[in-house]
């Protein structure tokens, strides 16, 4: 999943040097990186079923310019995107969403299972999946 957010954010052009912990509290970013995180494993696990790129990409995107929105400046987005304590916390979080959807770690069939439901309910994750 961490290549996820490196690919996504190299994607995005997002690097610097600042920090920014409020953005950590922001539920809206966090919660819309934790389902392109999602979407990502799912794919990265079950060979049936792939990501929708450049849907994802938009999506980081779209976070960010909110976070603007919300009064972060861009080297604060960037430097919450770069903290390696924040992706291993989001890394988490999203990996025990997963298990509570139903994926076991080592089986994909679960992951597939997990992704062909998400997609069958068009959540966030699902409109990220095909």
């Amino acid at each position: 999943m961490r290549n996820l957010m490196i690919a996504a954010i190299a994607a995005t052009g997002l690097t610097g040097p600042a920090t920014a912990q409020g953005l950590a509290d922001e539920a809206e970013i966090t919660n819309g990186l934790l389902v392109v995180g999602m979407a990502y494993e799912i794919s990265r696990q079950c060979d049936d079923i792939d990501a929708r790129t450049f849907q994802g990409i938009r999506t980081l995107l779209n976070l960010k310019s909110r976070a603007r929105d919300l009064g972060y400046s861009s080297d604060e987005v960037d430097a919450y995107i770069d903290d390696d304590a924040q992706k291993d916390r989001l890394e988490a979080i999203a990996r025990r969403q997963l298990v509570q959807l139903g994926a076991v770690t080592g089986d994909p069939d679960s992951y597939c299972t997990v992704g062909r439901d998400q997609i069958a309910k068009g959540s966030g994750v699902g409109r990220l999946l095909r």
